[in-house]
């Protein structure tokens, strides 16, 4: 304890005891006390004692205990120390407090999503990454197929089903028609359209590029948005066939409200002024545009929001239609066209809430007076605004709320700006902010497990309500659904067939921890855009040399080593001949955080970040820190891919960091276009490590808190979410090592270590979820000392116990088990230098009964050198490597000596340059 907290603490214990046993006045030392400007007590412990004059001792105080400031014989209540229950509810208070506020933030807009449909068993989906996937009802089950563009495409922010064919918008403003290869395949071609453009677009040789579109009401044609602000038509597919309908005078084209729903052939566009206007475009009258303007009243929010509208039949009567649209203040309105005169009708919006996209539904069938409409607001949440079909009752008299509030899914909401799509009545489809979607549907009506045929139970309308079903997205959007297969099953692409039951799970000597619902699995975050007092972790001495010591340049080739004392040695294999490089720095190094395509990344002592690569002839240095929003940092990604996969470049490819105050920090590398950004860090959670970067999940970065917490990032939606976990489950700050058998199914696991030294295992499989399972420890008097090591073949797992042994943790026909593979011992291993020089002087060396040498295995984490190999350190600083020689048998190969272990004193070194 502090000398400053130990005044503090000892005059707070005398002023209760002056106060209780004398009753006498008491004057306070606000120099003493550093009290803070609003003087509140801010509770940290649930213990307090009292120095009892009469015994002359220190007494321990019963809480709760009020705490009272006495001048002058006036005594105040300025406080009261409380037991920990109470405690730890006002904790959990003060958090769901802010955690509502941060539920009360607006969302970020996704340009990118959008939902089409084709038929009630096909909907088309366009993520948050810029993926396209169809939802397709195979007769037994939903199923995700992908449809991406190629990658020299782009991203895709939109699909148009029109007369059976299937076009894409690309984020660029290209379109793409999907046709079939002379294999049948289904490919992405080119659908440009004629070249639009002004004189000055001309001379730049732009081409005409789109921003959205709609297909029309009888869906035969498809308007589009051009860049340059024009409607573009595309009225026939084969051939095609466009018409230029230009822009409005004075105005341009930023949305399409209406395609020829309200008129055949009449189409109502929002410009993107300040002042939105409405415009109505008819090639059969005389001008073609017309405005609508603003008659009624003075409304100052009168501007519209360029998107799509709602257009409803019979809503003021029976020969009445009516286009509903949203201003940019948030607010519903309506232009209502009866008896050929139009009007404006403002709707308004649910109190506190500003709404972002109208959903439409043609009529409500659960309901005979009314038409309903779902709206999306900024917050993510959905309400139903509710239309009377009878002109002239009173909403009120009639005693139906006219917002009805839906909120959002558990711990999710819904896209911002994003419409839903009705896939059939009293079933409602929304894409959540995260990058899942989410269906709102009748109770007993819909869900992931429905199909499209499924009807609603028979029963009283009135007692109908809607609920949701959050439905997950493939990992493209870094989410958990499968793609489908082409193999017979249920999963089939085209026809699904029900599996016989049998028994798929594993027989387990160890403890399972089954989260919550699925739905619960995954609790949203907002980042902290600032670390508040949170409490501090205290990284062990060493923590990054510890952990990131060894890292693999080239597999079965070369990797290096990083040295207690910050040295940096590369051990390669040349011409036959396995040797020491030392690579020179100007600054001690901690550890090697990464391998990117020929590129280490290495931390020094001050925690900042440098790339060792290779330059014409020689190697150079790059300081990453210095370069703009650079930071300090305490460690990186574990494992620079699955073992024997080669690393997929991208044009996206990141390496993800901690820094020193808990962060997680992304630094762009691909093409060599390096970037920081600050991805922060959950709330209310400082990071401690990175248990996996996009090896177990693609765009998903787990992370262990400070607090033994497990958190993932989700580098798409660049969300946080915090994973299920038992309070008794306190995971330890050290990184973690995935299992995943096959690329091509999301099944498999995150092993991680508890703070008491037992194996965790944190799985995956799309029968079950997610579930943590405890492994236990390889024997009663042994813990594991130190993080998860490399995972081999898909089941085979290395660890390092507190008694300096190696364990193997194995799947042995659907049963995990241990073997002890112990050290290397002297009598079966050959050292590998004097392997070198036994041709010189055979056996004359006797090394082994060198006091220095201990061959027992150091709690530094192993890295695997090949497919078949493990590196360990051992006690004494010279390093072991143990190969396979049957399917779970390995053994001790090899001991290596290093430049600086004083076990062996001779090595082969030079100088790299």
């Amino acid at each position: 304890m502090s000398e400053r907290h130990l005044k503090c603490f000892i005059w707070v214990s005398f002023m209760l005891n002056y106060f209780l046993v004398f009753g006498s006045s008491l004057c306070c030392p606000t120099q003493l006390l550093h009290q803070k400007t609003d003087g509140k007590f801010e509770q940290k412990t649930d213990r307090f004692w009292e120095f009892d004059e009469s015994s002359n001792s220190w007494v321990e105080v019963e809480l709760p205990l009020d705490l009272f400031s006495c001048v002058n014989g006036n005594c105040t209540k300025v406080g009261s120390v409380q037991g920990r229950e109470f405690a730890v509810a006002e904790k959990e208070n003060l958090k769901g407090k802010e955690s509502e506020e941060n539920w009360n933030m607006n969302l970020p807009i996704r340009k990118r999503i959008s939902l089409t449909k084709m038929s009630e068993t096909s909907i088309w989906v366009t993520g948050v990454s810029g993926s396209i996937y169809e939802r397709f009802w195979n007769g037994v089950q939903w199923v995700i197929a992908p449809h991406d563009l190629p990658v020299s495409a782009g991203r895709a922010i939109s699909v148009f089903i029109v007369n059976q064919t299937i076009l894409a918008l690309s984020e660029s403003g290209n379109l793409y028609q999907m046709q079939l290869s002379e294999s049948s395949q289904p490919i992405w071609l080119e659908f440009a359209p004629p070249s639009y453009t002004t004189k000055k677009e001309e001379e730049q040789n732009s081409p005409t590029q789109i921003t959205s579109g709609v297909v029309s009401h009888d869906g035969e044609r498809i308007y589009f948005c051009t860049k340059n602000g024009s409607l573009l038509e595309l009225t026939e597919v084969e051939p095609p066939r466009w018409e230029n309908h230009g822009r409005p005078p004075g105005g341009n084209v930023a949305a399409i409200a209406d395609a020829a729903t309200i008129r055949p052939e009449v189409i109502l566009t929002i410009s993107s002024s300040s002042t939105g206007d409405l415009y109505e475009y008819d090639k059969s009258s005389r001008p073609s545009w017309k405005k609508h303007i603003w008659t009624e009243g003075s409304r100052k929010d009168a501007s519209l929001m360029a998107s799509r509208g709602c257009s409803i039949y019979g809503v003021g009567g029976a020969h009445s239609i009516s286009l509903f649209l949203l201003t940019k203040g948030g607010d519903l309105v309506e232009r209502r066209l009866h008896q050929r005169k139009w009007k404006w009708i403002v709707h308004g919006s649910p109190v506190d809430h500003q709404l972002t996209s109208i959903t439409p539904v043609l009529e409500d069938e659960w309901n005979e007076r009314f038409f309903s409409l779902f709206l999306t607001t900024a917050i993510g949440s959905v309400f139903q605004y509710r239309c009377l079909k009878y002109p002239g009752i009173d909403q009120e008299k009639d005693n139906q709320e006219t917002w009805v509030s839906h909120e959002h899914p558990l711990h999710a909401r819904a896209a911002r700006n994003i419409a839903g799509l009705q896939i059939q009545a009293g079933r409602i489809l929304f894409a959540l902010d995260d990058g899942r979607l989410a269906e709102l549907h009748l109770q007993g009506l819909g869900g992931d497990n429905t199909g499209p045929a499924h009807q609603v139970n028979t029963r009283k309308k009135s007692t109908l309500k809607y609920m949701w079903s959050t439905l997950d997205a493939p990992e493209s959007e870094g989410w958990n659904a499968e793609y489908c297969m082409e193999q017979r099953g249920p999963t089939n692409c085209m026809m699904g067939i029900k599996d016989k039951p049998f028994d798929v799970g594993l027989t387990r000597s160890m403890t399972r921890r089954k989260g919550g619902q699925a739905v619960q699995t995954y609790m949203s975050l907002d980042s902290s855009s600032g670390i508040n007092t949170m409490e501090e972790y205290v990284y062990p001495k060493n923590w990054i040399n510890n952990n990131f010591r060894l890292r693999v340049m080239h597999g079965g080739k070369s990797f290096f080593l990083i040295t207690e004392e910050g040295l940096i040695f590369e051990y390669v294999f040349n011409e036959n001949v396995w040797l020491w490089l030392r690579h020179e720095h100007t600054t001690a190094m901690s550890g090697a955080l990464g391998n990117y395509n020929g590129s280490l990344f290495l931390v020094d002592t001050q925690g900042s970040l440098f790339i060792r690569e290779r330059h014409a002839n020689g190697l150079i240095w790059i300081n990453c820190t210095s370069m703009r929003k650079g930071k300090n940092i305490i460690g990186g990604r574990p494992w620079d891919g699955a073992v024997g996969r080669l690393q997929k470049l991208t044009t996206e490819d990141s390496l993800f960091f901690i820094s020193k105050n808990g962060r997680l920090l992304q630094f762009t590398v691909a093409l060599r276009k390096f970037k920081w950004k600050d991805c922060k860090n959950p709330t209310n959670a400082k990071l401690a490590s990175i248990v996996d970067q996009e090896v177990f999940r693609e765009n998903i970065v787990f992370v262990i808190g400070r607090n033994g917490r497990l958190y993932q990032y989700n580098k798409v939606t660049e969300l946080w979410h915090e994973h299920y976990q038992s309070q008794h489950l306190i995971l330890s700050r050290l990184p973690g090592t995935v299992m995943r058998r096959s690329p091509s199914s999301l099944t498999g696991s995150i092993f991680m270590v508890s703070e008491d030294g037992g194996l965790v295992e944190y799985q995956w499989s799309s029968l079950e979820g997610w579930n943590w399972v405890e492994h236990g420890t390889p024997s009663k008097s042994v813990v594991l000392a130190g993080p998860p090591g490399p995972c081999l073949e898909g089941s085979q797992l290395f660890f390092i116990g507190s008694d300096g042994e190696v364990y193997l943790r194995y799947l042995d026909q659907s049963t995990w088990k241990w073997n002890s593979f112990g050290f290397p011992y002297v009598d079966n291993v050959v050292a590998e230098n004097e392997r070198q020089v036994a041709e010189k002087d055979e056996g004359n060396v006797n090394y082994y009964s060198n006091k220095d040498c201990d061959s027992k295995v150091a709690s530094i984490r192993p890295i695997p050198f090949s497919e078949y190999s493990v590196i360990f350190e051992l006690r004494d600083g010279r390093l072991a490597e143990m190969q396979q020689v049957e399917e779970t048998q390995w053994i001790w190969s090899r001991i290596i000596g290093t430049p600086t272990s004083l076990c062996i004193a001779s090595y082969w070194t030079s100088i790299a340059s």
